[in-house]
């Protein structure tokens, strides 16, 4: 199997200088713990790139620091300080020990004054740092649930006690209770169809700050699934409401509340049993709200218009079907300079792009398109009628930045056309801050002019690594189950690689939607542990195959209906060309997932039990038909629809076939991936007499918080070092 490298190793080196006469001594370069590498370790922040937390301010770039602001000169990057923490307390009269400690959340939200909000002592305050006064304040109390602040009126929406709570810009005013019959069953303002379809959040402001628009999820007819609180005396019975595939799901309502008025009205959607309503946008005059609306199926999405008066339904301004599946997955834009006019994002011609519609729903023109991916909409520059965008266009596992004028569709790049961008836009969309990564740099930021492309360097992090055992990272290609698609692999050897040597070789492997592993961040976005086990004579091994994000239509939906089967081919795609590598030990290859990593961890080990000697499976899915609705039956259908398909992805036959040594991991109280999924596997182990290990985080989720993370992949590592090693 050929084998496309695409970029040159990263790898720790000595450089030699001249030839000394006498050999010089050197410090021996340091080793890795986890308390290092690992998120919950107590060294873990120092190991990471640095960075700067910088905000705009119209145009103006500010630097957020503990204790000051600085104002950064977008031309040379110097830095003048803007206030500081002492003289915030000092406006208002506060203390060290009882006022402001730190500016780090400090927002310039508007544009053309200087006014900075801070939380101040349980208020939201509004300080004129030039006047060094105190202009506007309101509590910020009780806004444990969620809660949304406009900008426009200063008012406030928040949910406390499940209820729905409005909070006047005026201070002197009490606080409304929109609602009485919130609960665990009637969950208001929140996120809602379990975070899928691009849902964040559930409050909705208009532009005007005079209406809210709201979720309203009604849960009660949805299955308890019975998690168990075991840290009191007698362990106590916290049932998550949990909507299995197949199953009962919830329906989901929009209100709207109107301050004006003090009223609330629903959108007059129709029924919403088994339908979601997702993206919810306004226009720019606060009269009418935009939602697209997916049917169960999730093969036919409408966008709906609606009076924010009325709540009737106005009209169906789009409609998009697909034989698979559809994923909305952004709300509508209105153009900054033409009220007229929104943009959509669609999949439709095969890979997400942007198409400019009227306000009445009909299509002007396509504004990108090509065979790659727009991954995001930073902002609009209004001068120039043009949107700014990050997408995959240069290469598949990058992330670079364009302007795209709407008009024409011409696209400027905007960065250095390498590595992973992650840009921020001032308010008029000319400058830019362009924090970026490649596999060689930690993270540069510069400062950008978008008019003259002019690229002011601010700030170069330090390589975080210096002085330690840095393994060798590599990336490349090689061919799918199709013979044809390109998959892109990350490998990491060990920094004293030695290729006359034969290695353990761990697959690490997640492989689901919505995610990838392997881009041009720094070290190809390697996973820190992946570095660990470099350090202890493992080779690891990472490839992203079908099913995952970012390359388009056909890609992502090649495992429809039959999920872990495709993906399993194409990994094994990348087992054949780690064979032929002379280094790769063939009968010492182990694999390693997490979620829908676990779940192809024990499809891997199960299906192919002659090549892959140990496992270890974190959370995984065993059996579709124990997963959520919406994720579940948008990539396998129902049960009840598609029974063969259940039946050959079920991990639950395969348990007799596992021969090598398996661990399976879990937090006892996932409320992601349930515990019924893990312990009915080991079930069906017990009856045909294979023998996996097991263990169990009790109180922790779907992931290991903290410290316990730390723990986590230790013991991770220790299963490799006894039975692959």
């Amino acid at each position: 199997m050929k084998i496309k490298h695409f970029a040159g190793v990263v790898a720790a080196a000595l450089l030699t200088l001249g030839t000394p006469a006498v050999a010089q001594e050197t410090a021996p370069m340091k080793e890795f713990t986890l308390e290092d590498l690992n998120f919950g370790g107590t060294n873990y922040r120092n190991m990471i790139p640095q960075s700067r937390r910088l905000t705009w301010w119209g145009d103006q770039l500010v630097r957020l620091e503990a204790k000051e602001c600085y104002l950064v000169d977008k031309k040379t990057g110097k830095e003048t300080v803007l206030f500081t923490v002492d003289n915030v307390n000092e406006w208002m009269g506060g203390t060290p020990d009882k006022g402001l400690r730190s500016l780090s959340g400090a927002r310039f939200l508007y544009a053309d004054q200087p006014l900075v909000l801070l939380n101040y002592v349980g208020e939201r305050c509004l300080i004129d740092f030039e006047q060094k006064k105190l202009v506007w304040h309101q509590s910020s109390a009780d806004e444990r649930q969620a809660s949304a602040f406009n900008t426009v009126s200063r008012h406030t929406a928040y949910v406390s006690g499940d209820q729905l709570y409005f909070r006047s810009a005026d201070f002197d005013k009490s606080d409304i209770q929109l609602t009485t019959d919130g609960s665990r069953e009637i969950v208001y303002g929140q996120s809602v169809h379990r975070n899928e379809f691009g849902i964040h959040d559930g409050l909705f402001w208009s532009p005007d700050g005079m209406r809210l628009a709201f979720y309203r999820m009604d849960q009660s007819m949805v299955a308890d699934y019975p998690q168990v609180n075991l840290f009191p005396r007698i362990a106590e019975n916290e049932p998550d409401k949990y909507p299995m595939a197949g199953e009962t799901s919830h329906k989901v309502t929009v209100g709207v509340y109107d301050v004006a008025t003090n009223k609330t009205i629903y959108l007059k959607a129709g029924d919403p049993t088994d339908r979601y309503f997702t993206n919810v946008a306004w226009s720019p005059d606060a009269k009418t709200i935009y939602m697209l609306e997916l049917n169960r199926d999730q093969n036919d999405c409408r966008l709906v218009s609606y009076d924010a008066v009325t709540g009737d339904r106005i009209a169906e301004l789009y409609r998009e079907t697909d034989a698979k599946y559809v994923e909305p997955q952004n709300p509508i834009q209105f153009l900054p300079w033409d009220a007229n006019k929104f943009i959509l994002q669609s999949q439709k011609d095969g890979y997400n792009h942007l198409y400019l519609f009227d306000k009445n729903g009909k299509e002007l023109r396509q504004i990108t398109e090509g065979d790659w991916v727009v991954l995001s909409v930073v902002g609009f520059n209004t001068k120039n009628k043009s949107i700014i965008i990050t997408s995959n266009e240069c290469n598949p596992i990058q992330c670079n930045t364009w302007e795209v004028n709407v008009n024409t569709g011409k696209r400027t790049l905007l960065d250095n056309g390498e590595g992973w961008h992650t840009p921020s836009l001032s308010a008029s969309g000319r400058y830019l801050v362009d924090s970026y990564q490649a596999p060689e740099v930690p993270r540069n930021i510069e400062i950008t002019d978008a008019k003259t492309l002019r690229r002011t360097v601010y700030f170069e992090s330090p390589n975080p690594w210096e002085g330690y055992k840095v393994p060798q990272f590599s990336c490349g290609t090689v061919k799918a189950a199709d013979g044809t698609t390109d998959l892109y692999w990350r490998m990491v050897k060990p920094a004293d690689f030695d290729e006359t040597k034969k290695y353990p070789t761990v697959i690490y492997v997640y492989g689901g939607p919505h995610a990838h592993n392997v881009d041009a961040r720094w070290n190809y976005a390697s996973r820190s542990w992946e570095t660990y086990m470099a350090q202890k004579g493992y080779i690891t091994f990472i490839l992203d195959n079908r099913g995952s994000e970012n390359r388009g239509k056909e890609f992502e939906q090649a495992t429809f209906r039959q999920l872990g089967q495709q993906e399993m081919l194409d990994q094994m795609c990348g087992v054949e060309y780690l064979k032929s590598l002379p280094y790769v030990d063939a009968d010492r290859i182990g694999v390693h997932g997490w979620s829908y990593g676990g779940f192809m961890t024990i499809s891997l080990i199960t299906n192919y039990p002659e090549v892959f000697k140990v496992g270890v499976a974190g959370g995984p899915v065993i059996d579709w038909k124990w997963y959520e609705v919406m994720y579940g039956e948008r990539y396998m259908d129902t049960p009840q629809d598609n029974p063969e398909g259940y039946a050959k992805c079920s991990l639950l036959p395969m348990a007799k076939n596992l021969k090598g040594k398996l661990q399976i991991i879990t937090g006892y109280n996932d409320s992601t991936v349930v515990p019924q999924h893990c312990l009915m596997f080991i079930e069906e182990c017990i009856k045909a007499g294979t023998q996996p290990d097991f263990f169990a985080y009790p109180g922790e989720g779907h992931n290991m918080m903290g410290h316990k993370s730390v723990h986590l992949h230790e013991r991770i590592t220790q299963y490799f070092e006894d039975y692959l090693k």
